[in-house]
């Protein structure tokens, strides 16, 4: 278990494979990972990509000034519905079209983007939509 914020960012800057590894996958408290959000806010990606993040600490990371932040929180597996609903309202496009390729998005979530200002986003609910016809079809 991770045990201080300089203890993730020792193991997410080192070179040592094993090291790296322990800074993806294990947990840490709540407290460890808003400590390093407040005084690492360089490492705020990395926070959103460790596998193991509470939900508590994903949901401040879906208002990260970083889009690239907020874009990766809108990948991971564990969000649920309301926190993609709020992803679905971001002001950047890639964040958008990432909540339609996200499993747990609703057709109906994924067809209010149909009408984005952004052709990016309106191309990427088509393209969920069409992969979810085709599923059924299928299945």
């Amino acid at each position: 278990m991770i045990q201080s914020a300089e203890e993730f960012v020792r193991l997410r800057s080192s070179e040592d494979a094993a090291e790296y590894h322990r800074a993806a996958h294990e947990e840490a408290d709540v407290s460890v990972w808003l400590d390093v959000i407040d005084k690492y806010p360089d490492m705020r990606f990395w926070v959103a990509h460790n596998k193991t993040v509470p939900l508590e600490i994903l949901e401040l990371l879906a208002s990260d000034p970083d889009v690239r932040v907020r874009s990766f929180v809108a990948t991971k597996r564990k969000i649920n519905i309301d926190l993609l609903q709020k992803l679905a309202l971001d002001e950047d496009d890639t964040v958008r079209a990432a909540v339609t390729r996200h499993r747990r998005a609703t057709t109906e979530l994924i067809e209010s983007l149909l009408d984005d200002e952004s052709w990016f986003v309106r191309d990427a609910a088509n393209e969920a939509l069409a992969k979810r016809t085709i599923s059924r079809g299928l299945a």
